[in-house]
């Protein structure tokens, strides 16, 4: 008796919180029927929207495969000129509105709770939605069902500080109203993303003021609000998430690597590559990239080849100078999956690799940087002004790429070969000597994750390094400041 009595209030439980969550989508639904029938758009509203648009367009290249959820009139979705755009909206009039303005787009009727997609996208966009939503963790779930293990998730809300300044906004008619909206932390967003397989890749604090003046709205907007304390006040929080999705398994298929390794004056330590090369190197091929070098380098380089006939290696000899430019030329003539740097002066140690490849393969990370500055150094590994240079370089890219990052100058690197071609396209070469700065910049331009992995770093046993403290110093500060422009300020064409 107890059990059936228990099994009855369970039932009516289920039934009034389904009635409870269709009387809220039917309010909203409602809601925005009548905000779209209107198909008015508040001034103030209309700045803020495209202060948004700039914001999605700077994280979300033309000609992907793009999902906006909660598209509205597809006025956003439009503005980032995808190859193939899906709007989807519960307001039967906002996807109305959306057909009639962006005949060119698809555009469908449909519960952000229960996607109707058979179908992955390269960017799926919640912009200011979450606060609407009845079960925002039953949608990121969904999400995974529509994404390939490269999809960026890509979320802007408010600032719950902007709560009451928003309702007076409606109170005066200078926005929409809204019925009771949900109001998110950051670590909200962060716990919910650990529940359903998310990974924070940035986060971003966006508009400090949503009107627009002439001068004073783009100070505050892309310049102030990057630094404290100003960024406490921005109104909108901006999120880019990746699915924790690995693409294999070091059980299984091992993807092939492509070790590019620049050789200038490095004669007497080729042969110990070779005898230091981890188990990796069964996938792996080499490729040294010789750099008029004034020893013997590259008959080394040929007689270890010759001497190694069971491991893939080719040397070029290369056309331009400088490190950056061999990478550059050794990355071309990659034919693997995925691409790493190892600097021919043993610094570091080649057997490290293998960690660095065990962190791209189990998608730890999509950009796997080395840093030296974890463990103790040998004595003479680097000098004390290099020492500093890098551990300020490191604070500074950290707040630049809006992840940490401790060592940006660290030789080895690796990145998925697909990865590379496409940061090619988005942030061209530079006149970065080293290479490090242009793969870390682009690599947040991709919005990839980037991770560090400490290495031991060990001097050098042979020749003399090929860097010129002073010079390369000022061009590194140069790209730095042009990279804070670009990136953080958003000025001028990348």
């Amino acid at each position: 008796m107890f059990d059936a009595k228990a099994k009855s209030r369970a039932k009516i439980k289920v039934i009034i919180r389904e009635l409870t969550v269709l009387t809220y989508t039917r309010e909203r639904k409602a809601h925005w029927d009548k905000v779209f029938t209107k198909n008015r758009t508040h001034r103030l509203a209309s700045h803020y929207h495209h202060l948004l648009q700039r914001c999605y367009q700077f994280h979300v290249p033309a000609g992907l495969r793009v999902l906006e959820i909660g598209c509205g009139n597809g006025s956003l979705l439009a503005a980032l000129k995808p190859a193939f755009g899906v709007g989807l909206d519960f307001s039967m009039e906002a996807i109305s509105v959306a057909r009639d303005q962006h005949p060119s787009l698809m555009f469908v009727q449909a519960d952000a709770h229960v996607l109707p997609f058979e179908t992955s996208f390269d960017v799926i966009i919640l912009s200011d939605l979450i606060n609407d939503l009845w079960d925002v963790q039953r949608v990121f779930e969904a999400l995974s069902f529509y994404s390939h293990n490269r999809t960026r998730i890509i979320i802007n809300f408010h600032s719950r500080l902007w709560q009451i300044p928003l309702a007076w906004a409606e109170k005066l008619g200078l926005k929409n109203r809204t019925l009771a909206q949900n109001w998110f932390t950051i670590e909200d967003i962060r716990n919910l993303y650990g529940l359903t397989d998310y990974e924070l890749v940035k986060h971003e604090r966006e508009v400090l003021l949503p009107v627009g003046i002439p001068g004073l709205s783009w100070l505050l907007n892309n310049v102030l609000v990057r630094f404290w304390p100003f960024w406490i006040m921005a109104m909108t929080n901006f999120l880019v998430a990746r699915p924790l999705k690995a693409k294999y398994s070091l059980r299984s298929e091992r993807p092939s690597v492509s070790i590019v390794i620049p050789a200038r004056n490095e004669a007497g330590n080729i042969q110990g590559i070779y005898a230091r090369l981890p188990v990796i190197r069964e996938q792996s091929e080499l490729i040294f990239v010789e750099g008029h070098s004034r020893d013997d380098t590259y008959a080394a380089i040929q007689r270890e080849i010759e001497q190694h006939p069971g491991q893939k290696a080719k040397m070029l000899k290369q056309k331009g100078v400088g490190k950056a430019d061999a990478v550059w030329e050794g990355f071309a003539a990659a034919n693997n999956e995925l691409l790493m740097i190892l600097d021919a002066d043993l610094s570091v140690q080649p057997e490290d690799l293998s960690r660095f490849y065990e962190a791209a393969v189990l998608n730890k990370g999509e950009f796997i940087n080395g840093t030296r500055l974890v463990y103790p150094m040998e004595n003479r590994a680097m000098r004390f002004a290099n020492l500093l240079g890098n551990k300020m370089f490191g604070r500074i890219f950290s707040w630049l790429l809006g992840q940490p990052i401790k060592d940006t100058l660290c030789g080895t690197k690796v990145i998925w070969r697909s990865d590379y071609v496409l940061l090619r396209q988005q942030w061209p070469a530079s006149f970065d000597p080293f290479g490090d700065f242009d793969l870390l910049l682009g690599a947040t331009k991709l919005d990839l994750k980037i991770i560090d992995i400490p290495i031991r770093y060990h001097e050098r046993k042979y020749g003399t390094t090929n860097i010129s403290r002073w010079r390369h110093g000022l061009m590194l500060i140069r790209i730095t400041l042009a990279a804070c422009f670009k990136i953080k300020f958003r000025m001028g064409k990348l």
